[in-house]
């Protein structure tokens, strides 16, 4: 049998949707250890059991296999730093991060929607991969919404919601950032450049809506920037998108590197379209939650 291709095959595993956890325990000599996982499930009810799979190759991956207690925080939305802290900072990850013990000593995670406690009843080989089979000896949670991830990018129900059913009194507009081999697809107006959109009377499902629009020439993407125009009587949200083979919608194909020099429809536009190109040479992409002139971004592509 012909092995599979690394790549392709955890690709198709990413099209799992996934919560986000930090497993944690202590080292004999009490120093604290972390890493990020989502291969993560319940087991059992009675006895309370869940298991989570710690990769063979991490450095702390023989403390895991044979410690007597290990704790999981499930990450909630917002905590995108927690996972890249414990996915890949190599200092003390510990030091950056807030914590707590928990009653067997291991540290757990503070503002994580849940908190379990374990004791390793038993590590099993699993490829590249051993699975940490807990016994729940105590637990904590919370009514938040826990950390999403899908195919390489973190999610966030809450905040995706916001973009898939509009809840707006203003103008409601849904607009799509589509790149094709490094260029990206924009529409020319009077007043400058945009992405391509749409605008919708009515209020609902905005990613159902422009699927239908755009149905055969993108795959749409990730919610990407959510604000509200005050100075357009706007309430704006722009998709990641990704052309087709054929794709037959009308505008101008713009080298991505040459988007700072463009005049555009709107300050805000032109933000939103700089902020794209800057992150677009790592993929870092954030997802913009404001207005016009101010608001927050939350990491949505970085793998843990």
């Amino acid at each position: 049998m012909t092995p599979p291709d690394r790549r392709a095959l955890r690709d198709a595993f990413g099209g799992f949707m996934t919560g986000v956890t930090v497993v944690t325990t202590r080292e004999p000599d009490g120093s604290a250890l972390g890493f990020t996982a989502n291969s993560f499930s319940s087991v059992s009810l009675e006895p309370p059991m869940l298991l989570v799979c710690s990769g063979r190759s991490l450095s702390s991956h023989d403390v895991f296999a044979t410690c007597a207690h290990f704790a999981v925080s499930v990450l909630a939305e917002g905590q995108e730093d927690v996972s890249n802290v414990f996915a890949s900072f190599k200092g003390d990850r510990f030091a950056r991060i807030a914590h707590a013990p928990d009653a067997n000593g291991i540290p757990v995670i503070d503002g994580a929607v849940a908190k379990f406690s374990c004791r390793r009843v038993r590590s099993i080989p699993g490829g590249d991969h051993t699975i940490l089979l807990g016994e729940v000896t105590g637990f904590t949670h919370s009514d938040g919404l826990g950390l999403g991830y899908a195919r390489g990018r973190y999610f966030s129900l809450g905040l995706e919601r916001a973009a898939v059913f509009a809840d707006s009194t203003r103008r409601i507009v849904a607009a799509a950032l589509i790149e094709q081999d490094g260029h990206v697809l924009l529409e020319e107006t009077p007043e400058g450049m945009r992405p391509p959109q749409f605008e919708f009377e009515a209020q609902g499902n905005l990613r159902a809506a422009m699927e239908a629009r755009l149905a055969g020439s993108v795959i749409l993407g990730s919610a990407y920037s959510i604000f509200d125009d005050r100075q357009t009587n706007t309430h704006y949200t722009c998709f990641l998108a990704q052309a087709t083979q054929g794709c037959a919608l009308a505008g101008r194909l713009v080298p991505i590197d040459d988007l700072a020099g463009l005049t555009f429809e709107t300050p805000a536009i032109a933000a939103l379209c700089t902020r794209f190109a800057l992150e677009y040479g790592t993929r870092d992409f954030t997802l913009y939650v404001g207005d016009e002139a101010s608001g927050d971004r939350h990491e949505i592509s970085k793998e843990p």
